[in-house]
């Protein structure tokens, strides 16, 4: 029988508790919050002006009208659909809506985001059992709560935007791909990349994750040990040391039976060692070479996804669909550097803590030479990425309704020095990040997470903090932490985000003198 857990009950029947545990506590505040979003804020606002009427044509039986003005794919429209349809039989019961498309109103289109919260927040803990398998239900259920707050992800649940169904899709992907189900995985990821195309930078991303897992099942961390054990001129036996792979040191005292009483000999150290970057390209590519074919055949629903994706790209002449001129790909390296600083700080608790400081800076000085050639290229990297390709988008300058209006105006340009001076504060976040990974995942997943954060980022004109929150899941449910302490203090500070957020929108309203009607600050 398994610790914690309830005579009579299997891990499946506890699993399923924590599903439906982590369903009933995010449904606590989705619900009533929903409902007072809807009646305080009834009518489509922002970007739902774009969202809303497109979905109510389709509702109408008008799939070949479409809003030039949309920048993703209709995927979001088909689902929720699906959502009204499976609404308006008990909608029309109770006399709540007459017909199909009366039902396809702001508040409804609103909830199906609703729903999608609560099903994310399942896939969430789903895929937490899976990369840790051997952590209690009960700290697998706070964690995916926990996450199901994270204040992007949180706020755009009461609205009607592409944000949580694209994590949705993504993160169940991930997880069909974690479990081996390739064609499942890559039916999810053609609808993520239907409802976002950036998402087909996830879905490869996802597939780079799982080819390293599979070409590096073989190769074990490496293990030092510090000296031999003798006993009276005599090898001590192989089996009188067990070690776990997941050992970073461990003090040993090694007992050997000599037929009449016990030897006891001295302590021993052993120290396991993660491959380098190189060793891991040496174990990876041979390999790689070796099941060309193998891995062809079992990715090959993903090339199919990805050879649709081109040639979708090549007959729109673009990656977005609508608006092109305010969305056109520009080279924008510093949004790397805000993601890095805002992840950070979203991951304060965790990153920040006196023992991921001691471990940031005890790596730094076990390679001194190393790290200083690595952070000086940062900075340089950093300096040159906020001074030429620092963009301040139009829409940026212009709409005071978003926070990051706010932060670049009142920090990044409150002084001409101060983009310069947050550089080492970017370049720090990061390498806590990367640490933080480090622990936890080989090296050449992360850089692989870098480069599939820099390819959806840096293409990107507009600081838009709600980009941020894909990478941000990827980040941190690949940075295990057990302690209820960091949990506990990332909860408060998430809480207290949303409320003031929330607040702000709902009962702070202002008026612009050249546009009629209410206005209200949003990520």
């Amino acid at each position: 029988m398994e610790p914690n857990r309830p005579f009579g009950f299997d891990s499946e029947q506890q699993r399923n508790m924590g599903r439906i545990a982590v369903a009933a506590i995010v449904s606590l505040w989705v619900i009533p919050i929903s409902i007072l979003v809807s009646h305080i804020v009834p009518e489509p606002y922002m970007d739902e002006i774009f969202h809303v009427p497109q979905a109510q044509q389709y509702c109408n039986g008008n799939f070949r009208s479409w809003d030039p003005m949309i920048t993703t794919p209709p995927g979001l429209y088909y689902l929720s659909l699906a959502h009204v349809a499976y609404l308006f039989p008990g909608m029309s019961v109770v006399k709540a809506a007459t017909s199909f498309s009366e039902c396809c109103s702001t508040a409804i289109l609103r909830s199906f985001n609703g729903v999608l919260a609560v099903f994310c927040s399942i896939v969430v803990y789903e895929i937490i059992i899976h990369l840790r398998p051997a952590l209690d239900e009960r700290k697998a259920t706070l964690y995916a709560v926990l996450l199901a707050i994270y204040p992007l992800h949180w706020f755009f649940g009461f609205l009607y935007y592409t944000d949580v169904a694209s994590l949705a899709a993504v993160l169940a992907m991930h997880l069909a791909c974690l479990k081996k189900k390739y064609w499942f995985s890559a039916l999810l990821g053609s609808v993520a990349v239907v409802i976002r195309q950036t998402n087909i930078i996830w879905m490869l991303f996802v597939c780079c994750s799982e080819v390293i897992n599979i070409t590096m099942a073989d190769h074990k961390d490496k293990i030092y040990v510090d000296d031999t054990i003798r006993i009276k001129g005599q090898p001590t036996p192989s089996n009188s040391v067990t070690l776990g792979s997941n050992l970073r040191k461990r003090k040993a005292t090694t007992v050997v039976d000599t037929g009449r009483h016990l030897i006891s000999t001295r302590k021993v150290s052993f120290q396991t060692c993660k491959l380098g970057f190189l060793d891991e390209i040496e174990a990876i590519f041979p390999k790689l070479w070796h099941m060309k074919l193998e891995l062809l055949v079992s990715f090959s629903p993903f090339i199919l996804v990805l050879a649709a994706f081109i040639a979708f790209v090549r007959w729109n002449g673009s990656v977005v669909l609508g608006a092109k001129d305010a969305h056109a790909v520009s080279p924008h390296f510093a949004q790397i550097m805000y993601f890095g600083l805002f992840s950070a700080l979203a991951m304060a608790p965790m990153l920040f803590s006196p023992s991921q400081t001691v471990d940031l800076f005890q790596s730094m000085w076990k390679n001194k030479f190393l790290t200083f050639i690595q952070i000086s290229l940062a900075l340089g990297a950093g300096f040159i990425a906020v001074h030429f390709f620092s963009i301040a988008h139009p829409y940026l300058l212009a709409d005071n309704r978003h926070y990051p209006f706010y932060l670049w105006r009142k920090v990044i340009k409150a002084h001409w020095s101060m983009k310069y001076l947050l550089v080492p504060l970017y370049v720090y976040s990061w390498l806590s990040i990367v640490t933080r990974l480090g622990k936890f995942q080989r090296k050449i997943w992360v850089l692989a997470f870098f480069l599939a954060t820099a390819a959806v980022l840096v293409p990107a004109p507009l600081i838009e903090f709600r980009y941020y929150t894909i990478p941000f899941f990827f980040l941190i449910l690949h940075s295990h932490t057990d302690d209820y302490r960091t949990w506990l203090i990332m909860g408060v500070l998430y809480i207290t985000v949303n409320v003031f957020t929330m607040m702000m929108f709902l009962y702070r309203p202002f008026h612009w003198s050249h546009e009629p009607g209410a206005q209200r600050f949003i990520w």
